[in-house]
């Protein structure tokens, strides 16, 4: 045979790594942490093995440990003492994230992303001020406008508190032009905002919403996050937020949304960012707990996937256990 063109040549283990078209490092991760109002200790997440509750008292502490593995950003969620129709604790000056957030801030050099959304602190478990039928009609859920002042009010006090970015992620309409107001109004220009700009309603959520007790009381959220069925809306929502003034555009879920995120990135000049979440993850410790596949490799291959997507950030739970690795 002549051929001339032989790929084999450049898959060798000495130019392997020179060809190599996609890198994933530490900086690239955020990692997610949950701060717990309602408990003195580090309360296991049976679902999300590896993964834990933790008291304010020792959120710093916690982020200490995932800085020193070379991840440098974490996202914070908080799960509030008490829970009411308003959620009032998301954007309380006491809260347990702008708690945390002073406490991290002032101990240690982490970036600080601060989620906000009320479904962790309302006691219907939605996104936001609900409409006041929605318990007996399930074509309710969500009073947009009305939720837009509440996210303004938890992005600000987030701020306030030392968070560095703003991550929205309620899947309220106008919620990024909303914040950015907001944030502007209170002297906070400097803080970027990472909008949840294709938050889709998918099955992968379900362990997330053990570890932030989050799950709705009644319905779905099928009227406010996206249909699992669409990909071009996912460009309308983004180019939305992009004019509202989002800085860097998330896709939630990740891996079974690859098509999402590369069409974000060939769209977008803005940074891309895509969330792993926590379905994805359980299931990959699943089979790797009955020893049908290798925990490490099949997460790393599959964050790999997410930076070959166009991925540049990415918020995952196994930026601890991988940053060795990297």
């Amino acid at each position: 045979m002549n051929l001339t063109d032989r790929p084999r040549r450049l898959r060798t283990d000495g130019v392997r790594p020179l060809v190599s078209e996609t890198s994933l490092s530490p900086t690239d991760l955020i990692a997610p942490v949950f701060v717990d109002a309602t408990t003195d200790e580090r309360v296991p997440i049976d679902s999300m093995p590896g993964q834990e509750r933790v008291p304010v008292s020792e959120a710093a502490d916690r982020v200490a440990e995932i800085r020193d593995t070379g991840v440098e950003a974490v996202i914070l969620f908080g799960i509030p003492e008490v829970k009411d129709s308003a959620g009032t604790r998301a954007y309380a000056d006491d809260g347990v994230v702008q708690r945390a957030a002073r406490r991290i801030d002032a101990e240690t050099d982490a970036y600080l992303v601060g989620d906000v959304c009320l479904c962790e602190y309302t006691d219907h478990g939605h996104c936001g001020v609900i409409e006041e039928s929605a318990k007996t009609d399930p074509t309710l859920t969500v009073r947009n406008d009305e939720t837009l002042d509440l996210l303004a009010r938890t992005a600000v006090s987030q701020a306030e508190a030392g968070i560095d970015m703003i991550a929205p992620s309620s899947m309220t309409d106008g919620m990024v032009a909303a914040i950015r107001e907001g944030l502007d109004a209170a002297g906070f220009e400097h803080v970027p905002i990472m909008s949840y700009a294709a938050k889709y309603e998918s099955a992968f959520y379900g362990p997330f919403r053990e570890a932030a007790d989050g799950a709705p009381a009644f319905g779905n959220r099928r009227h406010y996050q996206m249909d699992p069925a669409n990909r071009r809306e996912a460009l309308r929502e983004a180019r939305l937020d992009a004019e509202e003034g989002a800085d860097v555009l998330m896709v939630k879920p990740a891996l079974a949304y690859l098509d999402v995120v590369s069409d974000l990135r060939r769209e977008f000049d803005h940074p891309i960012a895509a969330y792993n979440v926590s379905g994805e993850y359980a299931m990959i410790h699943a089979a790797a707990e009955n020893g049908w596949l290798d925990l490490e490799s099949v997460a790393h291959e599959s964050l790999r996937a997410l930076k070959r997507a166009g991925a540049d950030l990415i918020v995952t739970y196994f930026a601890e256990d991988l940053a060795d690795r990297l």
